[in-house]
């Protein structure tokens, strides 16, 4: 892509649904808003800092709210966020994330998943669109993958039947299956995109998987406007690596929403410069870099902020800002372009301050 393209398509395609009204109050748009800020583990809180210092540049009209997020027991022995980040969430309303991190089978579950399970975060949304400036194989990517937050493989259903043999349930619902596929029609339709294409495995999960891909047919008959394709997930993944342009907004269930979105990610250069956002009922919102929090380098100012900077501007854009997102997005992309002031996973070698302070620089010049 060249000129301005790639930025319009970016700028179409990270603003999630924003022109949806049930999505983009209108209380979000005057005065100045507070959001709660998680830091996170690892590098999170060197790349919160980082986001903080371009938003002050670009005088986004936002204060932070800094909350830490660790699993805790509540009443009965049921795991639990520290109430003062839930009250924070459930004032603001909206969250930006850094990397948490989970200890593998430490007995408490992922705080990723116990974030969406508290706030009913069950849509989580991806941008994957080609970056001008930094190359990979493929230069032309513009999808979305939206999947399914709440239930899935990921409902956490496990236990022991006899010693060494684990039970896990895949739990499938009708409600959540129709609640996706409507925000997947919706999120197309809101943005200007042709076509829905369902992930699945209804030929070998016929009940649950089948209970999801009949939503969507049922959905897609309400939306004659949007081209609907169903698509086995092994199907999906080889057709992705081959030519990713046949591909739009692509809705599935959990499991498959994870392993296809870092898919999709990698075609564009990895998680460390993609965006995500998790939609929740009652106007809850948490945006979010999906990448680990790569403890080696903590600390060392070698991480690079971008993934949950283009978070932190979808964040502007649902709150309705899209002035101030515009302005962070080009200084962002124009960085990565110029390939002056880069970190070393986009090829520099520059530190998180040194790319953060260029991106802050280049906010101001906008003014």
């Amino acid at each position: 892509m060249a000129g301005n393209a790639w930025r319009s398509l970016l700028t179409q395609a990270v603003g999630v649904a924003v022109r949806k009204p049930a999505l983009a109050s209108a209380s979000f748009s005057r005065g100045v808003k507070t959001v709660t800020m998680i830091p996170g583990d690892g590098i999170g809180p060197e790349i919160s800092a980082a986001v903080m210092k371009i938003f002050e540049a670009a005088k986004a009209p936002i204060t932070w709210e800094e909350r830490n997020v660790t699993a805790i027991k509540g009443p009965g022995g049921r795991w639990m966020i520290p109430p003062d980040a839930k009250e924070s969430m459930d004032r603001s309303k909206i969250g930006l994330k850094g990397p948490l991190k989970t200890p593998i089978a430490a007995g408490h579950p992922s705080m990723n998943l116990l974030l969406r399970k508290t706030f009913d975060l069950y849509a989580n949304v991806r941008p994957c669109v080609s970056i001008e400036g930094y190359k990979t194989p493929y230069t032309d990517v513009n999808l979305v993958t939206i999947r399914e937050n709440t239930e899935g493989e990921y409902s956490g259903i496990e236990h022991m039947i006899v010693d060494g043999v684990v039970q896990s349930i895949k739990l499938i619902t009708e409600n959540a299956s129709r609640r996706i596929a409507e925000y997947a029609f919706e999120y197309a339709r809101n943005n200007k995109r042709t076509s829905v294409t369902a992930v699945h495995k209804a030929n070998i999960m016929r009940m649950s998987d089948g209970l999801f891909l009949r939503k969507c047919r049922e959905v897609a008959e309400n939306y004659k406007d949007i081209k609907f394709t169903e698509m086995y997930l092994d199907t999906v993944c080889l057709n992705m690596v081959q030519d990713p342009t046949q591909f739009d907004v692509l809705v599935m269930p959990n499991l498959y929403g994870d392993i296809l979105s870092d898919l999709c990610a990698g075609l564009i250069g990895g998680l460390g410069v993609t965006p995500s956002g998790n939609i929740g009922a009652n106007g809850v919102a948490i945006f979010e870099s999906v990448h680990g929090t790569a403890p080696d380098i903590a600390g060392m100012d070698l991480a690079n902020p971008t993934a949950l900077l283009l978070s932190a501007v979808m964040m502007l854009h649902h709150m309705g800002l899209h002035d101030h997102a515009d302005k962070i997005q080009t200084a962002c992309f124009d960085t990565i372009r110029d390939k002056k002031v880069l970190t070393k996973d986009l090829g520099g070698s520059a530190k998180c301050s040194e790319f953060t302070a260029e991106i802050c620089r280049r906010v101001q010049d906008l003014d």
